[in-house]
């Protein structure tokens, strides 16, 4: 073999090495992999799932459902990015509305990471409990460990969907918070870190089926549409009146056009007689 066939036969075969990787190890994208599902609304949570606390008390989630909504928030604990700031948000939030954890709604928060233990979650409960200590050790507020299985079989009930990244060693995943009905069914997302404490309260009103919150607030639903798309709630007078202004904007032009329309057609007539 003479020295052009033999680059010849090298470059081939490292394009072929080449085109095998490829294909065997497809580039990760974290747009495609992760999201969040939101047409999964009214559909039942995974309750057989089986988890530990931060106590390291073994517990089934379907036990722990009672007769008070829960926030469920899909983390995992030692996250370096989003995950710290996203439980920091729901905390300053429900600091500021009047339903009480444990007495009114309950928070839940699931690790999705296999490695994770009730360590891990312990200690993010004493890093929130630093600012919110009784918010962050009250009886309805749980941070859940447990085995893949679970985990997944949970994050799939939700529409929640995360993948993990090799190079980078980390999670890829959404940020938002599952308001559930008392019975375990997915009532409305809160996306990312941008909802208001006006949207948590209206939430959790809406998944108390009436069994939450006082007249006034159940006559606020009457005021308020929730947006799918921004996961929070709008002021319906709001809409309307924005939907009615621009009706009458309309309604204002054709009249200016027909009138215009018309003073054009006047001399026409008059010359023509």
């Amino acid at each position: 073999m003479n020295g052009r066939r033999l680059r010849a036969w090298i470059v081939a075969v490292a394009l072929g090495v080449l085109a095998l990787s490829a294909r065997a190890a497809p580039v990760f994208d974290p747009f495609t992999e992760v999201g969040i599902d939101a047409q999964r609304r009214g559909e039942r949570i995974a309750t057989a799932a089986r988890f530990t606390d931060q106590d390291g008390r073994s517990v089934v989630l379907g036990e722990l459902l009672d007769i008070r909504p829960v926030l469920l928030v899909p983390v995992y604990y030692r996250c370096p990015n989003v995950c710290g700031p996203a439980l920091a948000t729901l905390f300053n939030m429900l600091a500021n509305v009047s339903y009480r954890a444990g007495v009114d709604y309950q928070v839940i928060a699931f690790s999705f990471d296999p490695a994770e233990t009730p360590e891990d979650a312990r200690r993010e409960q004493e890093r929130l409990a630093k600012r919110w200590p009784q918010l962050a050790r009250a009886e309805g507020v749980r941070f859940l460990t447990g085995a893949a299985a679970d985990s997944e079989a949970l994050a799939a009930a939700i529409g929640f969907r995360y993948r993990y990244d090799p190079d980078l060693k980390q999670y890829a995943h959404a940020s938002a918070v599952a308001v559930l009905t008392a019975d375990g069914r997915l009532s409305r997302w809160l996306y990312g870190l941008g909802y208001q404490p006006t949207d948590l309260r209206l939430g959790l009103t809406e998944a108390g089926q009436g069994k939450l919150g006082s007249l006034g607030e159940q006559l606020l639903l009457l005021c308020y549409h929730y947006d799918p798309q921004s996961g929070t709630y709008n002021s319906l007078v709001i809409h309307l009146l924005q939907v009615g202004g621009v009706g009458t904007a309309l309604a204002l032009a054709v009249f200016i056009g027909v009138t215009l329309r018309r003073e054009r057609r006047a001399p026409d007539e008059e010359g023509g007689r």
